[in-house]
């Protein structure tokens, strides 16, 4: 990486703030803090509660170009977030599939660089939905060559992940939890997405 200043302009719903963590760090604190670079990292997270993909799609470019500093010494990236509230919302598949879609696709345009983090198994009683879509989201992210990261295979049939929420009482998970995706993350290409030596 050869910019000066590493702006990540993180959006989503309220997994990607540090909810239920007592260390208030969450998954995307925890993995800048792993993420080791020469440049300046300035992280924006910028999470809404409850949101789907519909309104996340209505603001994310809002929200990002609010950010950006026209500087070629400036690396400015987009991380997308998602969670299960377009279930809880009764939104389709297709629907939600349309809308990370439109968001992958101005962002390339644009030549952003974006990274996203698929639905965790959150709520046990919807995992079969939370698969689903999480499995939309990844068929959508990879025909467009967008890393994706699947956080619901490897968590839900996880120990310390399940017992994390259930102490939490869900459906967000505490510090255990946001290590798990943390550590998910940053060994399914984050250091390879910025341009950097993976993590060891």
């Amino acid at each position: 990486m050869s910019a000066s200043e590493l702006r990540i302009c993180a959006v989503g719903d309220e997994l990607l703030s540090t909810v239920g963590d007592a260390r208030a760090l969450g998954w995307l604190g925890r993995v800048v803090a792993r993420t080791r670079t020469d440049a300046a990292t300035v992280l924006l997270p910028l999470s809404v509660p409850g949101e789907t993909t519909t309104g996340l799609s209505a603001r994310w470019e809002d929200e990002f170009n609010r950010r950006v500093i026209s500087a070629p010494d400036v690396d400015q990236r987009l991380v997308i977030s998602l969670g299960h509230n377009d279930i809880v919302a009764g939104l389709s598949v297709a629907r939600s599939r349309l809308n990370l879609a439109n968001i992958l696709d101005i962002a390339d345009e644009r030549r952003i660089s974006t990274f996203v983090v698929g639905p965790p198994p959150t709520v046990p009683h919807r995992a079969r939905e939370i698969e689903e879509l999480s499995a939309a989201f990844a068929d959508v992210a990879q025909r467009r060559r967008v890393p994706f990261v699947d956080t619901f295979t490897p968590l839900v049939d996880h120990e310390q992940w399940n017992s994390d929420l259930a102490v939490n009482r869900g459906p967000f998970p505490g510090q255990a939890g946001y290590g798990l995706m943390a550590w998910l993350v940053l060994h399914s290409g984050w250091h390879t997405w910025l341009g950097l030596p993976e993590d060891v």
